[in-house]
């Protein structure tokens, strides 16, 4: 049969699009073949795994731990999708990534690794990862806390995953959610989880997920929104993303160049060193601090937002100062040891412990922030260029300020900084890190200027 000029044109177009959806579908693998749970396999608590209507349905039960269907395959690299939907908003599930089990037989966890979190509460945190069993929160979404609308309650969402190398990328219904680089395994199962439930009236809520495809070849990482914090777990390094929105290192965990002493322009010599790439406030033999003073920075800001790790030991005090009103007076983030340090009941309304506003505004309590003296510990200051202040501890975000707001400005009035002239004027300053005579370790600073 002859085609006609149109007809020829339109065979060749459908036989192009077919050729594209074909090469297209062979890209995915789909590991969930809507029939039965052929290359998957339980792990943790009794909460059962069923399908219904092409759907892998996980039903909540009550006295069980946390519970999970895994894939009998392990996973390096790869974009992974799915959907998922869950019944009420007082549970919460995930899905593992990279996911390991457990190699000790005395742990009551089963499974461990990442979790991308499945969170319908009024948290808003899905999207976020979570280290199972093992580091807790990682990127908790107060780090985005644009993407917490992205979830849709009581329907269907979908679930973006992209686990290229050390960068895990995720988004909820197509908006960006968590930018994390991680340390650990970069090699485990997929999962899905159930989680324990203590509310009676959860039993029998149920998880569902459909349309569960992985891709493991020909991976190229989506761009991310430059505005979107990076959680960097990568002691001292800046990664390729970060230096492209402009952070810089303040310490690289070797070199004490961007530093200087308050009355000095060169850095102390004596009482701050550099050990096992940290900044540390050091002891004599005897056990005293060699004390060295306050260092600031040679550089000065304004608007900014800094990360930093430190390190308490037991009764120790320390702070970040930043728009300082004069050499070593200015606003502190507080460094402390809560339980053994009487400055934390010192003040009014907690206003001096542990990610204060030190003096001023009290920090968020929530246990769940802090972790134990002798652990690493992330801070966060960020101040925006409308005069805002944000104080962050491993993640969550636990205090929010107005500089503006004559609450705020009330608050200085009623405490140590009332006769300080100009404290709340000042726009511009160097960073300071205070030596309190403990030992405190410093290290992965890094700062943008916004």
């Amino acid at each position: 049969m002859k085609l006609l000029p149109q007809q020829a044109i339109v065979l060749l177009l459908a036989l192009l699009i077919g050729s594209c959806t074909t090469n297209n579908s062979k890209e995915w693998d789909y590991l969930f073949n809507e029939k039965d749970l052929k290359d998957w396999h339980t792990l943790g608590g009794q909460a059962p795994f069923t399908i219904e209507d092409e759907r892998i349905v996980a039903t909540m039960l009550p006295q069980s731990p946390n519970s999970f269907l895994v894939t009998d395959k392990a996973y390096k690299d790869f974009i992974l999708e799915l959907d998922f939907k869950i019944e009420g908003n007082s549970s919460n599930s995930g899905i593992q990534i990279r996911g390991q089990k457990n190699s000790n037989a005395d742990s009551p966890h089963e499974v461990e690794g990442l979790q991308i979190e499945i969170d319908p509460s009024s948290r808003s945190w899905t999207g976020g990862i979570y280290d199972e069993a093992r580091r807790g929160w990682l990127y908790p979404l107060d780090l985005n806390a644009k993407s917490k609308d992205a979830y849709k309650s009581g329907e269907f969402n979908q679930l973006r995953v992209e686990a290229i190398g050390k960068e895990i990328k995720t988004w909820v219904n197509g908006v960006p959610c968590a930018y994390l680089i991680d340390t650990l395994h970069e090699e485990g199962f997929i999962g899905l989880q159930v989680h324990s439930i203590n509310d009676p009236e959860l039993e029998g809520k149920k998880v569902f997920f459909r349309n569960i495809r992985i891709k493991t070849e020909n991976l190229s990482p989506s761009e991310f929104p430059p505005d979107i914090h990076i959680e960097n777990l990568t002691p001292n390094e800046l990664s390729p993303g970060q230096i492209d929105q402009g952070y810089k290192l303040l310490f690289d965990g070797r070199s004490t160049s961007e530093w200087q002493g308050v009355t000095s322009d060169s850095f102390p010599k004596s009482g701050w060193i550099v050990e096992q790439g940290a900044l540390k406030i050091a002891k004599a033999p005897d056990g005293q601090t060699t004390s060295g003073g306050d260092i600031i920075s040679k550089d000065v800001f304004s608007a900014f937002d800094l990360t930093f790790e430190f390190k308490l030991t037991n009764g120790a005090n320390s702070g970040v100062k930043y728009l300082l009103s004069d050499q070593s007076v200015g606003f502190e983030y507080q460094i402390l040891d809560d339980a053994l340090h009487p400055d934390a009941k010192m003040g009014m309304d907690n206003n001096r412990t542990l990610a204060s506003l030190y003096d001023i505004v009290p920090s968020d309590q929530n246990p769940r922030a802090r972790k134990p003296v002798g652990q690493w510990n992330k801070g966060r200051i960020l101040v925006t260029k409308d005069n805002t202040v944000h104080h962050y501890l491993n993640g969550y975000e636990v205090l929010s300020v107005d500089r503006d707001t004559d609450k705020f400005l009330d608050k200085v009035k009623t405490s140590k900084f009332k006769d300080r002239a100009g404290f709340t004027e000042v726009r511009e300053s160097p960073i300071l890190l205070q030596d309190h005579s403990d030992e405190v370790h410093f290290r992965s600073i890094r700062i943008k200027k916004l």
